[in-house]
């Protein structure tokens, strides 16, 4: 499988029984369905995100992007909780793709979550 981000080569990488794919280059990960919402609250699981997440931030305008298990279009979606993080799904398949640093990121609660939600319905 390739990056859907930059075209590179994906490996596996397992955490406990869960096999997701990472990226290469740019060390983005591809999450089969619902993966991701498996490993978030799992102790350690961010240690498959080594990725330099300066580099998965510079990959975020890439908007455009299409799904490396099936080939539909993916959809950019952002995390209700965590709007500053944007990830990318397949309708299709369920796929989600997330840049380097994201999973990491999306793993976690701060207070800085807290404080930017309440200054996000502030605005609306």
């Amino acid at each position: 499988m390739n990056c859907p981000k930059c075209n590179a080569r994906m490996e596996s990488v397992n955490f406990e029984e869960i096999e997701v794919d990472r990226c290469t280059s740019c060390g983005g990960l591809w999450f089969d369905m619902l993966e991701h919402e498996a490993l978030k609250s799992r102790r350690g699981s961010g240690v498959i995100d080594a990725g330099d997440p300066a580099s998965g931030r510079s990959h975020n305008a890439q908007g455009d992007i299409t799904c490396p298990r099936c080939r539909a279009r993916m959809v950019r979606l952002v995390d209700h909780a965590q709007p500053h993080i944007w990830f990318e799904q397949c309708s299709t398949c369920g796929g989600a793709y997330f840049d380097a640093g994201e999973f990491k990121d999306f793993r976690r609660h701060t207070p800085a979550d807290l404080i930017r939600r309440w200054r996000a319905r502030a605005r609306d």
